[in-house]
C-alpha cells in the first residue's frame, strides 16, 4: 500500500491503476479408414498403415511439448514464490540482529550495508505466533524486507494513529486469522512495550480510504492488500484492522 499523509488532514488512499502488489484446445484429428480384415465389407488389411498412424504421433507431440512446456512455467512460478517468502524471512532475520544491537547501543543500525531504512518497533500478535520488526517507510521497496510505517503517521506506542502496512502473502498474511479482542504488542527501541487490543476489522477500497491522524488514545491501525488469496495483486481492496490501546 502506498498512501501519502494529507499535512494536516486524515491519510487518504493513493489512486494508482490497479496493477501489479501474481491459456487451447488441440485440433481433432480424424480419418475415415477402410475396413479392417475382419470386416464382411472389407477385402482386407489396411493398405497404408502409416497413414494413420502419422497424425496421432504428431498430435502425441504436440501434447507432449505443451505439457512439458506447462510444467516448465509451473515451475518458474514456483521458484519466483519461494524466492519472495524467501528474501522476506531473511531480511528479517538480519533486521532482528540490527535490532538487537539498536536496544543494546541506542545507535541506529543498518540490517546490510546498502540498507536505507531501518527498524524502528517491533510488532507482536501471541494469538497468530507472528513476530515482526517494523521498517521506517512504507515504500514498496522497503515492504519486501517487512512491515512499514507510514511516514507522518504517529510512531507506534505514541499519542495519535500509528500506521503499519505489509504485503498480504508474506508478512501480513496471519491478519486473516486474527479476530476482534485479540492482543496486540508493540516494543519499542527504549524496551517499553505497549499493548493494544483489536477493536475492529473491514475491508475498504483504497480508493476512497481514510486513516484518522489523530485519536483520543494511542491506536495501531495495520492495513493489507485483500482479498488474501487473490491470485494477480495490486487490486483495489484493502483489509484494514484497527487496535487501541488497553
Amino acid at each position: 500500500m502506498n498512501t501519502t499523509p494529507d499535512r494536516g488532514g486524515p491519510f487518504v488512499g493513493a489512486h494508482p491503476p490497479a496493477r501489479n502488489w501474481l491459456r487451447a484446445t488441440a485440433p481433432g484429428i480424424s480419418r475415415q479408414g477402410p475396413a479392417d480384415e475382419s470386416s464382411p465389407i472389407g477385402g482386407g488389411p489396411c493398405p497404408h498403415p502409416e497413414v494413420t498412424r502419422a497424425p496421432r504421433i504428431r498430435l502425441k507431440r504436440v501434447l507432449t511439448l505443451g505439457v512439458t512446456a506447462l510444467a516448465v512455467a509451473g515451475a518458474l512460478l514456483f521458484g519466483e514464490g519461494l524466492a519472495i517468502h524467501a528474501k522476506a524471512w531473511v531480511a528479517q532475520a538480519l533486521l532482528d540482529r540490527a535490532w538487537q544491537h539498536e536496544q543494546a547501543t541506542g545507535e541506529v543500525a543498518p540490517p546490510w550495508p546498502w540498507a536505507d531504512t531501518h527498524a524502528i518497533a517491533r510488532l507482536r500478535a501471541p494469538a497468530q505466533r507472528a513476530d515482526l520488526l517494523v521498517l521506517a517507510g512504507a515504500s514498496g521497496r522497503t515492504l519486501a524486507f517487512g512491515p512499514g510505517h507510514l511516514d507522518g503517521s504517529a510512531l507506534p506506542g505514541e499519542a495519535g494513529n500509528a500506521i503499519v502496512t505489509a504485503h498480504r502473502d508474506t508478512h501480513f498474511r496471519f491478519l486473516r486469522a486474527v479476530a476482534t479482542g485479540e492482543e496486540v504488542t508493540v516494543e519499542r527501541r527504549d524496551r517499553s512495550v505497549h499493548r493494544f487490543r483489536i477493536e475492529t476489522a473491514y475491508v475498504a477500497d483504497q480508493r476512497t480510504l481514510h486513516l484518522p491522524r489523530d485519536s483520543d488514545v494511542p491506536t495501531l491501525t495495520l492495513v493489507t492488500c485483500y482479498p488474501f488469496d487473490a491470485v494477480v495483486a495490486g487490486g483495489p481492496l484493502r483489509y484494514v484492522v484497527v487496535a487501541r490501546a488497553m
